[in-house]
């Protein structure tokens, strides 16, 4: 299967809004949950450590996972749709972790 390279000054706006808003969801979320880790450290609370990480599953993994695994891999959409939504399930699981676990 080929696929077509897309170049910048040739791409519709609606794909550079795309890739714009995923870019600056795993910043911010990657943002949010170092604020997070912050808090870990500083009260040594174990629940703000899962919170941090479920924010980096839930923000920046799917972005990596759609970058490392269209890009390097060339996999089809069916499993990089797969894998993001596995890291979104893993972080929403810590995240419910850091809310309702046992600390």
């Amino acid at each position: 299967m080929t696929r077509d390279v897309v170049r910048i000054d040739q791409a519709p706006l609606f794909e550079l809004l795309t890739v714009a808003s995923l870019f600056l969801v795993a910043l911010i979320g990657t943002l949010i949950a170092y604020q997070a880790y912050r808090g870990y450290r500083r009260n040594d609370a174990s629940s703000m450590l899962y919170l941090a990480v479920g924010l980096l599953f839930l923000t920046l993994c799917p972005f990596l996972i759609n970058l490392t695994v269209t890009t390097a891999f060339q996999a089809d959409q069916v499993v990089t749709v797969f894998l993001e939504n596995v890291s979104r399930l893993v972080g929403l699981l810590a995240i419910m972790y850091s809310l309702y676990g046992q600390h």
